[in-house]
């Protein structure tokens, strides 16, 4: 069975699903790349697993909470989870580039297409797509919008900087 829950964020409402004990995915209810809920899904903010997703995104948000322990079951690709969690294993605070990202996916040479695997990432935030940023330190594509993934940067401490493109000075692992 599907549940979601939705909930308020300082970055906005977000929608977290689950099927059976797993997170399925957590959105921005108006970013890009928005799947549709199935026609049986209940809305239920009591269930245990998407209660301790909104704690747990909660104590992100007020600076308590570095990493998340939650079941998780993206779906997707072979090579969409080799990016995802590859994704994952990025530091808080810390950023790569795309490039980066398609290499340690198995795809040197393969930024484009390791950038579209971000973009449909089911998982934002808890699976920290904002933590990548493209070739020259840019903060280029985020489904949920340039401004949050500045905002999520600079909660993570990362020196976002007015230079060109909004290269994060200092930040590239």
């Amino acid at each position: 069975m599907i549940r979601y829950s939705t909930f308020d964020s300082p970055l906005g409402t977000l929608i977290a699903v689950a099927s059976g004990d797993s997170l399925t995915g957590l959105y921005f209810d108006d970013q890009r790349y928005l799947p549709s809920l199935p026609a049986d899904a209940r809305e239920d903010g009591a269930a245990p697993l998407l209660a301790r997703c909104r704690r747990q995104l909660e104590e992100y948000f007020r600076g308590e909470r570095r990493a998340f322990d939650l079941p998780l079951a993206p779906e997707g690709t072979e090579f969409q989870r080799r990016v995802w969690i590859e994704i994952a294993r990025i530091a808080f605070g810390k950023t790569i580039t795309y490039a980066e990202l398609a290499k340690r996916a198995g795809a040197p040479g393969s930024a484009r297409a390791a950038g579209s695997a971000t973009g449909r990432n089911p998982l934002g935030i808890i699976v920290p797509c904002h933590r990548v940023v493209g070739s020259d330190g840019s903060l280029t594509g985020y489904a949920g919008g340039i401004p949050r993934k500045t905002r999520l940067l600079e909660l993570e401490g990362v020196a976002v900087q007015s230079c060109p493109r909004g290269v994060p000075a200092g930040s590239l692992v």
